[in-house]
C-alpha cells in the first residue's frame, strides 16, 4: 500500500528504485513515527476531529506498533512503501474507517521530518552521554599517569618533554569544544515540525502548540516552509557535531597506533585488545583503533555530502532529500560504536616507564636546559646559540631536572580547570 495510490501502481522497477532502503532505514524511526502520530490524535482529539474514544482506540494499536518498534518485532514488508504505510495499514487493519482518519492534517513530510527530530534529539543524548564518559575517563587516565613523560613532536620530530598526563587530557579538552558542535545540533533537533504538512499548513485548525508539548520539543518550528527546509539541514548539523567528534577519536587513534608501534614502544594493550598476523608470529596490531581511525575520518566527509545533496534546491519537498536518512542513521551507529569500544578498550592502557631516559631522547631536554641558562642571567638569543653550537659539536648534556609549573604544562596539567569547563555541558 502506499499512501499516495490513487488508481494504478508505479512499475515495480521505479517502486524498487524510488524506495531503495528506506524499509531498513525507517525500522530505526518507526516507534518515533508511532509517537507522533499518539500525539497528533490527541490533537485531533482537542480539536474535536476525532472523539476521545477514538483517540484512544488509535493510541492503544499505536502503543502496540511502538513497542513492537522498540524491541526488534516490527517489519516493512515489501507491499508497503515505507514504516508510515505500514502503520497506516495496520491501524486499518484493525480499527476499519478509523485508522484513515489518522492521517488528517498532515503530510509524509512532516512526519518522517517529526520522526527524524525525535530520533536524533534521542541519539544526540546517548552520544553526549557516552562523550562525557569518555572525557571523565581519559582525565582519571590523566591524573594516574601524569608523571609518565613521553617525547613531544613537531613535524614528528622530537621536540620538548610531554607526559601521558597531558598527552590524554588535551584530547579531554578537546572533546569540550566537540560537545559546543553537539549543543548547536541538539537545538535544531529540539524544535517540531508535526503540523506543517507538505510544508505549506493546513487548512484545518490544528492546535501545533498542543503536539510541542505533547512530544517534549522545547520550540515550535513556526513557519511552515521553514519546517520543511530543515529536511536535510538538520542532518547535516548533527553530521558537523559528529565530525567533530570524529576528528577528536580519529587523532587519538591516531597517536595511539604511533605509540604502540616498536619504534615508540609507549604504550600497550592486553592480547585480547589486539589482533595478529596470520604469518608474522611477533605482531599484536591494534586494529581496534585502526578502525576508530578509519570510520571517524569517514564522519568526517559526511557534513559535505549533505551539503551537496541539498545544494542549490530550492523550497518546497524534493525526492532528493530522502536520501539524507539513510547517511546519517548510519552515522549515528558508527560514532555511538567508536565511542563504545574506546570506553571498553582505554581503561586497559598500559604505559611504559622511564621512556624518556634512553639516550635518543637527550635533546628532548635541550629546550629545558637552554631555559635554564637564561634563568641564570644569560641573554635568550646568546643562549640559544651556544646550545646550538655546542649539540653541533658533541658537547650537550640534557638537563632533565624539569621545571614546568605553568597551568596546562606537564607539570601542572590544569585537570580541576578541565573539569570545570565540562560542567556547564554536562
Amino acid at each position: 500500500m502506499k499512501l499516495w495510490q490513487k488508481g494504478a501502481a508505479a512499475h515495480q522497477k521505479v517502486d524498487h528504485f524510488t524506495v531503495g532502503k528506506d524499509r531498513e532505514y525507517d525500522l530505526q524511526l518507526a516507534a518515533y513515527d508511532c509517537e507522533a502520530s499518539m500525539a497528533h490524535a490527541n490533537m485531533l482529539a482537542k480539536i474535536d476531529l476525532l472523539s476521545s474514544q477514538e483517540a484512544e482506540q488509535l493510541n492503544q494499536v499505536l502503543k502496540e506498533l511502538q513497542a513492537a518498534a522498540k524491541n526488534g518485532t516490527f517489519t516493512i514488508e515489501e507491499a508497503h512503501e515505507d514504516m508510515h504505510s505500514k502503520i497506516e495499514h495496520v491501524l486499518t487493519e484493525r480499527l476499519g474507517d478509523l485508522g484513515k482518519k489518522i492521517h488528517t492534517a498532515r503530510s509524509r513530510n512532516d512526519q518522517v521530518l517529526v520522526a527524524m527530530h525525535l530520533y536524533l534529539k534521542d541519539e544526540l543524548k546517548t552520544i553526549k552521554s557516552q562523550v562525557v564518559d569518555l572525557f571523565d575517563l581519559l582525565l582519571a587516565l590523566a591524573e594516574k599517569h601524569k608523571a609518565e613523560l613521553i617525547p613531544g613532536y613537531t613535524h614528528l620530530q622530537v621536540a620538548m618533554p610531554s607526559s601521558i598526563g597531558l598527552w590524554l587530557s588535551a584530547y579531554a579538552e578537546s572533546l569540550i569544544d566537540d560537545l559546543h558542535f553537539w549543543k548547536s545540533a541538539y537545538k535544531i533537533a529540539d524544535q517540531n515540525p508535526l503540523g506543517s504538512a507538505a510544508g505549506y499548513g493546513s487548512a484545518f485548525p490544528i492546535d501545533r502548540e498542543f503536539t510541542t508539548q505533547a512530544l517534549g520539543f522545547e520550540q515550535l518550528k513556526v513557519n511552515a516552509v521553514a519546517a520543511q527546509m530543515s529536511r536535510g539541514k538538520l542532518e547535516k548539523i548533527t553530521a558537523m557535531a559528529f565530525a567533530s567528534i570524529g576528528s577528536t577519536l580519529a587523532k587519538l587513534s591516531m597517536d595511539i597506533c604511533l605509540y604502540m608501534g616498536q619504534d615508540f614502544n609507549f604504550i600497550s594493550f592486553p592480547d585480547e585488545l589486539t589482533t595478529g598476523s596470520s604469518i608474522m608470529p611477533h605482531k599484536k596490531n591494534p586494529d581496534l583503533f585502526e578502525l576508530v581511525r578509519g570510520k571517524c575520518n569517514a564522519l568526517q566527509a559526511l557534513p559535505n555530502q549533505l551539503a551537496l545533496l541539498t545544494t542549490n534546491l530550492p523550497s518546497g519537498y524534493h525526492r532528493e532529500l530522502q536520501l539524507a536518512k539513510g547517511p546519517i542513521i548510519e552515522a549515528v551507529q558508527e560514532i555511538k560504536a567508536c565511542l563504545d569500544i574506546l570506553l571498553f578498550s582505554l581503561p586497559n592502557l598500559q604505559v611504559n616507564k622511564d621512556i624518556t631516559e634512553q639516550k635518543k631522547y637527550d635533546y628532548l631536554f635541550s629546550v629545558d636546559t637552554l631555559n635554564a641558562e637564561v634563568r641564570a642571567g644569560k641573554p635568550f638569543r646568546d643562549a640559544y646559540r651556544d646550545l646550538g653550537n655546542a649539540i653541533e659539536a658533541g658537547e650537550y648534556t640534557p638537563n632533565r631536572n624539569l621545571q614546568h609549573t605553568h597551568l596546562g604544562s606537564i607539570g601542572n596539567l590544569g585537570l580541576e580547570n578541565i573539569r570545570a569547563k565540562m560542567t556547564p555541558l554536562r
